[in-house]
């Protein structure tokens, strides 16, 4: 006699109401991250989401698995952006150019310290995300380079600290129009990115491996 084996049971998905949840509360903290550092209160994320405290809670157990995830999203989101310009087939430096402002967007500035300071910065999700990044930014740079646009004497970490730092307001400042001043310098300085360069670098190309290596 023939046994059937039993139909093994698929975990049910989210429903839309539940994925959409999830996303406003990721968006929420994301606002709120940038504007006031990882320590804003949960509950206020959760009003700014238009949710309740338990859906927050539901969804993310713990402040550092919420934070990780707006990393991750805020990185996902970034990858995108850099799979977008290497799709582009005109002028491979515009392409860089236009990848280079929707990254200052994304508020890379303002994740930086939670990845330092805030969780587990070897988690496999976070490790992944980061290396999707690094990997298509290279391309990105990369192809640039290949068409003689690109000077050779710079990194992945130089452009992405670069794009840290610019988009980030002055020391001591509540600067509402931030945007317009991070665009206008994130310009200036990818003018300087151009080849043939006028002038030599001191050091050498930073790497993003530099830029995690502890300060001595």
């Amino acid at each position: 006699m023939q046994t059937v084996a039993p139909e093994q049971r698929k975990a049910p998905r989210p429903r839309a109401d539940a994925l959409r949840n999830r996303e406003r509360i990721v968006a929420a903290a994301r606002e709120m991250f940038t504007e006031h550092g990882p320590d804003v209160p949960l509950d206020d994320i959760a009003r700014r989401a238009g949710v309740g405290n338990a859906t927050v809670y539901r969804n993310f157990p713990d402040r550092d698995a919420l934070v990780r995830e707006v990393v991750c999203s805020v990185m996902d989101r970034t990858a995108g952006a850099a799979e977008v310009a290497l799709a582009e087939t005109g002028d491979a430096f515009e392409a860089l150019e236009r990848f280079v402002h929707v990254a200052a967007d994304e508020r890379i500035s303002a994740l930086c310290p939670m990845v330092a300071t805030t969780f587990d910065k070897f988690h496999p999700d976070l490790e992944a995300a980061r290396e999707r990044v690094e990997r298509l930014v290279a391309e990105v740079m990369d192809r640039a380079r290949t068409a003689g646009q690109l000077r050779d004497d710079v990194g992945v970490g130089d452009l992405m600290i670069a794009v840290a730092q610019l988009s980030r307001p002055p020391a001591g400042t509540q600067c509402p129009n931030v945007d317009r001043f991070a665009h206008r310098h994130l310009q200036l300085f990818l003018d300087g990115l151009r080849a043939p360069a006028r002038s030599a670098l001191p050091g050498t190309a930073v790497t993003m491996e530099d830029l995690r290596r502890p300060c001595h």
